[in-house]
């Protein structure tokens, strides 16, 4: 079972970095605080140890009756290691009779620091250590001057000079440390703002490149960052904004689509009733000129018949345009059985062989080991086929290769016209299926739109591609398989 913590906002993660932060802050404080104290306290121990052992071995030396190791206190000091401390033992007439210092032995106490303990005025009792500043300026060097009893008999003194207060070093430390840490912790602080900042405005800038380039590029979405805040909503409202705005372009061009339909609908109604019939008697005079005047011409009679010809191709070739008009203006409607699709490539062939010799085009099919038969509409997918053999013929007026090819694949059945002709341009190819856009002299420019249409009834797909290797152009159909026959 995964753990799935709630999602946190910008101004939540905001001030849990702020939170972080103070609490790294302040828990540094306090550690350093507490170990600089901790510091302090074991220094004081260390001082009031190395104190009690300069006492003893005075107090041992000014009360033993016999003869003492006078080096004892000399080294015992040089072994703590404190160059800031001195001890002297002084008679009781106030003469130094030993030191760890040696040039000290023989001299008189400090008469200030004998003050200091016998100064009646300030109410002082000899038998109560006690202090005084020596060098208050720069140093806490701190003289104790403990007088030395016995059964109410002066001894001596012993004189302790010593720095026990001077902790400049420990804090010093201590500062040093706060310092590092803060800057640190300000480097930490700004090393994840500027992270939180380029999490945050990276997929904000994509989103804003991706709006102000709309009218460029067109309605792309815009990558999805798998987030729960802010910026997640954000990506995922662009990108479900993007898909509306794509859906509603293609309504409306759907919708400009159908109103172009019904408007040539209506016209390619009129032009059948206003056109059609009239071509029609014109074919039939033209059938009883020939009938009537080709016996009675003798050397003339080549090219009146050749002239009679040409005029019933043109005949042939505004009804053939008008009957594309009525194809395009009403909804193309299917009825499908079991078809060869060579067979109907075949009569393709067949029908435009006269033009393929006259212009010298090589056609060029492949072995026949692919089964092409199919539940189609053989008149609509003729037509669609006469089409494409009529473009490249076309598209190759001073002769060429036209290589037809079967291959099966991912579920359907692909037929291929690729020729050798003048080939099209990439960004030509996608507008090809657009009603009335056309690159020849001749033709409406409905002839591959009508072909689309009658692929996508059968539930496949037409598309054009430059040939490989160049030059020319590969035109492929896709039908489905699911209507697909095995032969036998």
């Amino acid at each position: 079972m995964t753990l799935r913590f709630p999602a946190l906002n910008l101004k939540a993660k905001l001030l849990v970095i702020i939170v972080v932060l103070l609490a790294a802050t302040l828990g540094a404080v306090v550690v350093i605080s507490l170990s600089t104290q901790q510091a302090i306290a074991h220094a004081e121990q260390k001082n009031v140890k190395d104190l009690a052992g300069a006492i003893q071995i005075s107090v041992q030396e000014l009360t033993a009756v016999g003869a003492t190791d006078r080096d004892s206190l000399q080294n015992y000091v040089r072994s703590l290691h404190n160059n800031g401390m001195e001890v002297s033992i002084a008679s009781s007439q106030n003469l130094i009779i030993n030191s760890s210092n040696p040039h000290l032995i023989g001299a008189e106490l400090n008469p200030r620091t004998r003050q200091v303990v016998v100064n009646e005025h300030l109410g002082a009792d000899a038998r109560r250590p006690a202090s005084y500043d020596l060098v208050p300026s720069t140093r806490e060097t701190t003289v104790y001057l403990i007088p030395v009893v016995v059964e109410d008999h002066l001894m001596g003194y012993v004189q302790v000079i010593a720095n026990f207060g001077d902790y400049t070093q420990l804090l010093r430390q201590s500062r040093t440390r706060l310092v590092t840490l803060a800057l640190v912790i300000f480097a930490v602080g700004i090393v994840l703002s500027y992270a939180l900042a380029d999490r945050y405005t990276r997929p904000i800038n994509i989103v804003a490149a991706a709006a102000q380039n709309i009218a460029a590029r067109g309605l792309e979405p815009v990558p999805e960052v798998r987030r729960r805040d802010e910026i997640g909503l954000l990506t995922r409202s662009f990108n479900e904004m993007v898909d509306q705005l794509r859906h509603a372009r293609e309504r409306e061009q759907e919708l400009n689509r159908l109103e172009r339909f019904t408007a040539l609908g209506q016209l390619a109604g009129g032009l059948a009733h206003e056109i059609k019939n009239p071509l029609h008697f014109i074919s039939l005079a033209v059938d009883q000129i020939r009938s009537r005047y080709a016996g009675q011409l003798s050397g003339e009679k080549q090219n009146f018949l050749r002239q009679i010809a040409m005029i019933k191709s043109e005949i042939h070739r505004l009804s053939g345009l008008i009957q594309n008009f009525l194809h395009y203006g009403k909804p193309i409607e299917i009825r499908t059985a079991p078809i060869d699709l060579r067979a109907i490539v075949n009569d393709v062939l067949a029908l435009s062989e006269s033009r393929l010799k006259s212009q010298h085009i090589e056609v060029v099919e492949d072995d026949g080991a692919v089964c092409a038969v199919l539940n189609v509409d053989a008149e609509k997918i003729r037509t669609c086929f006469l089409n494409v053999v009529a473009n490249a013929t076309q598209a190759m007026p001073e002769g060429g290769v036209l290589k037809i090819a079967f291959a099966r694949g991912n579920g359907s059945l692909q037929v291929s016209f690729a020729d050798t002709g003048v080939g099209i341009e990439p960004g030509v190819a996608d507008r090809l299926f657009e009603p009335f856009f056309t690159t020849k002299r001749e033709g409406i420019g409905i002839g591959l739109f009508l072909s689309k249409s009658i692929m996508e009834k059968h539930g496949g797909d037409i598309k054009i591609e430059p040939n490989s290797p160049p030059p020319g152009a590969v035109v492929t159909f896709s039908f489905p398989l699911n209507g697909a026959r095995t032969q036998a």
